[in-house]
C-alpha cells in the first residue's frame, strides 16, 4: 500500500511523489524551452558569489568565460622535442617547464587573424605563481629587486581576445628574466612584428624559449631563477601552399641592430637551442622549410625599427 496516495477519476491510486515528480518535469523542460542555453540558479543561492569569471581549476588551468572565443594552444604535432621539461596544457598555449632555470624551456601555442582581429579585454597584469608546476613555479619575489623585468613568452598582446587567456599569460611559469631595454626594446617589436605577420597571413604557430642551452649570466631570486643570456621564437605558416618558416635568436640586452639581422632558419635555431622544431608536422616538407629562409617572405616595419632605437630602449 502506498504511504501517500490519492484516487483520481477512475478510483486508481496514484502516488503523489509520482505526480510531483511529473510536474516538476514539465516545469523543469518548460524553462529550458523558454530559456535556451541558462541553467536555473538555486534559490538560496548568493548572487555576490556567482561570477562569470574564469576560476582556477584543480589541474592548474583557467576555466572558460563567457566571453572567450575559440583559440587553442599549437597541436601536438607542432610542439618541439628534446628537452626533458615537465609539459603543461594551459587552455590557450603549452609550455615545458625546466626546474633547474624555473622558466620555461618553451612555450607553443597559435596565433590567429581572428583572435588578433577581436575586441581585446584589458590587459590584467597580475603576476601569480603557476598552480599547475607541481613543484612550484618561480614568484614575483623572485624578480623584486633584482633589476629584472618579468619578462612574457606568450605576450598578454597575443592572448587579449578572452579574459582566460590574459590571465594565463601572467602565470610566472611564461616568465622569464629580461633586461629592460631588451624587454622594452627589441624583444617588443619582435612581438608587435610577429602580430602583423599573424594578421597577413591568418595564422602562425609560435615557439618561444630563452636559450638554456648557453650558461646563464647569473640566477635571481630565493628559488635561483637562471638568466638566459639569449631568446627565440620560431615562427611556421602552415597555412601557405609554398609553406614557410622564420626564427629569430636575439641577445638579452639592449640593441640598436635592425631585427632582421636576427633572423635565420629553423634548422640554425635547432642547432643553437638543441631543440627540434616541428618534428612530427609533415616530416619530409618540415625538412626543407627548416632549412630554407627567405626574408623576403617576412616584410619588416621600418618605422617599428626607428621607434625602439629612438624611444623604446629609453624607457623605464
Amino acid at each position: 500500500m502506498t504511504k501517500y496516495s490519492h484516487r483520481d477519476n477512475n478510483g486508481s491510486i496514484l502516488p503523489k511523489a509520482g505526480i510531483f515528480a511529473a510536474i516538476m518535469a514539465v516545469l523543469y523542460f518548460g524553462y529550458q524551452f523558454l530559456n535556451p542555453g541558462k541553467v536555473p540558479t538555486s534559490p538560496n543561492a548568493d548572487p555576490t558569489t556567482q561570477s562569470s569569471h574564469p576560476a582556477n581549476t584543480p589541474d592548474g588551468n583557467i576555466s572558460p568565460g563567457p566571453d572567450d572565443i575559440p583559440g587553442t594552444p599549437a597541436r601536438p604535432e607542432y610542439l618541439p622535442s628534446g628537452d626533458n621539461g615537465n609539459i603543461i596544457q594551459h587552455q590557450y598555449y603549452t609550455l615545458s617547464y625546466n626546474e633547474d632555470h624555473e622558466q620555461a624551456n618553451w612555450v607553443a601555442y597559435e596565433l590567429t587573424r581572428e583572435q588578433l582581429n577581436s575586441k581585446h579585454v584589458e590587459r590584467s597584469d597580475e603576476f601569480r605563481s603557476d598552480p599547475a608546476i607541481s613543484s612550484g613555479s618561480a614568484t614575483t619575489w623572485d624578480y623584486k629587486g633584482s633589476g629584472y623585468d618579468r619578462g612574457h613568452l606568450v605576450p598578454a598582446g597575443d592572448r587579449g581576445f578572452s579574459e582566460t587567456a590574459m590571465q594565463e599569460t601572467f602565470f610566472m611559469s611564461n616568465m622569464s628574466p629580461q633586461i629592460g631595454p631588451f624587454n622594452k626594446g627589441i624583444w617588443r617589436e619582435l612581438e608587435e612584428q610577429t602580430r602583423d605577420w599573424a594578421r597577413k597571413f591568418k595564422r602562425l604557430y609560435i615557439v618561444t624559449g630563452p636559450v638554456l642551452s648557453k650558461r646563464p649570466s647569473g640566477i635571481i631570486g630565493e628559488n635561483e631563477v637562471s638568466v638566459p643570456v639569449s631568446y627565440y621564437k620560431v615562427l611556421l605558416d602552415a597555412d601557405d601552399p609554398e609553406k614557410k618558416g622564420i626564427a629569430f635568436i636575439i641577445p638579452n640586452d639592449i640593441s640598436d641592430i635592425p631585427l632582421s639581422d636576427f633572423a635565420i632558419s629553423i634548422d640554425d635555431a635547432e642547432r643553437i637551442t638543441g631543440l627540434d622544431f616541428f618534428t612530427r608536422f609533415l616530416p619530409a616538407e618540415i625538412e626543407k622549410i627548416e632549412r630554407k629562409m627567405d626574408i623576403s617572405l617576412w616584410e619588416m616595419d621600418e618605422q617599428r625599427y626607428k621607434l625602439r632605437v629612438t624611444k623604446w630602449n629609453f624607457q623605464k
